[in-house]
């Protein structure tokens, strides 16, 4: 039974994303290792995580979810007991090197709460685990059940799935987009202001793509906002896929390209120094799926180019296609201790990705290559 749950509860915790990775790939290891995951952080690193729902109950009607409380199928629970045997099984056998934690809705959301922190409660006081704990609170969940999970956990997220209130409304009637959602966003973000040891990784979220009639001009429009006011800087998007015996069972996918462009032009926007208004987007509000958004907008402004690499400031530098954050910062470092950059190896070697950079920069007032953009 036990193994049921674990396969169970496990597979239905992947749409929860904790990765980084554009293509939102849930890697999990091994049927005789259910519930074990491998998160890929921004460094790329892989770090495997035991990733579950505590229970599958759910009172909530969410269109998209394979435990919509509509649904027929027989619903299970760990206790917290069981849960920490698992748990520590796998991390004493070094399987797993951390905990994601969620749960569906059992009828109020406090005492989903109640027993998830109760894990985390008796892995930090009882067990003397002092390792990674993600946290997923549920909407709705009192101000009290948040700081404690804060308090427990390294880092806390809410699902926000949709970026506007009436994409929300498409998805559910059974949860408030403000109330239940932003409202406890934002008290996540008050408490960590106020209380910075809390939730020492911070909150995130998580949008679904591609399950209502939001554009990609929303979307942005969203993780912007939630980049600025609650210091999110990476919003989760995981594309929507179409679960049987659910609402949206019949539902169209996304478009492969789509999330992967999403997630460029978030990092423009959040990380680039971009302004919403440069993303370059069809008349209905999409970006062009073909077309990498920054490429796409450096060959919109050829008389911003080219860019001397010698000469260029820090967020100069940022424009060019093929030169990130990363390597900006090596040139500038590299500049100052008197190097002169003459010839593509020399980027190269710093991590631009010299094909993509090369018609948009100079080298000591010269071009280096015949191509055309």
């Amino acid at each position: 039974m036990e193994i049921q749950k674990l396969r169970i509860l496990g597979e239905a915790s992947q749409y929860d994303l904790c990765n980084y990775v554009s293509l939102n790939q849930e890697n999990f290891t091994s049927k005789n290792l259910p519930g074990i995951y491998h998160a890929r952080t921004q460094s790329g690193c892989q770090v495997p995580l035991f990733k579950t729902l505590m229970s599958n109950h759910c009172t909530n009607d969410c269109n998209y979810c394979i435990n919509h409380c509509h649904n027929k199928f027989e619903r299970m629970e760990f206790s917290p007991d069981e849960l920490i045997s698992v748990f520590l099984h796998y991390y004493q056998n070094h399987y797993a090197e951390g905990l994601f934690l969620s749960s569906g809705m059992p009828g109020d959301a406090d005492r989903a709460m109640e027993n998830m922190l109760e894990v985390a409660r008796k892995l930090r006081l009882e067990h003397e685990y002092g390792g990674y704990i993600h946290l997923k609170i549920i909407p709705g969940a009192s101000y009290d059940m948040i700081k404690r999970a804060m308090n427990l956990a390294n880092r806390v997220s809410v699902n926000l799935e949709s970026a506007t209130s009436s994409g929300f409304d498409e998805l559910t009637s059974t949860k408030d987009y403000h109330n239940d959602v932003l409202r406890r966003m934002k008290w996540i973000g008050r408490l960590k202001k106020r209380h910075p040891q809390l939730a020492p990784s911070g909150q995130s979220t998580q949008l679904i793509v591609g399950a209502n009639d939001e554009t990609d001009q929303d979307i942005l429009k969203r993780a912007q906002w939630l980049n600025k006011h609650l210091d999110i800087n990476l919003s989760y998007l995981s594309p929507f896929q179409p679960i049987e015996d659910t609402p949206l069972e019949k539902h169209t996918q996304p478009e492969d390209k789509r999330t992967p462009r999403l997630y460029q032009a978030q990092f423009l926007l959040n990380s680039y120094d971009f302004s919403s208004d440069e993303l370059i987007l069809d008349d209905n509000g999409f970006l062009f799926l073909d077309e990498d958004p920054k490429l796409l907008w450096a060959r919109s402004h050829p008389d911003l180019f080219p860019v001397e690499v010698n000469e260029a400031s820090f967020k100069e530098l940022l424009r060019v296609p093929g030169i990130g954050k990363i390597s900006a910062k090596k040139i500038i470092a590299a500049r100052r201790t008197g190097m002169k950059f003459t010839k593509l190896d020399d980027l190269k070697n710093l991590g631009v990705v010299v094909k993509r950079a090369d018609p948009f920069i100079q080298l000591n007032q010269a071009h280096q290559t015949t191509l055309q953009f």
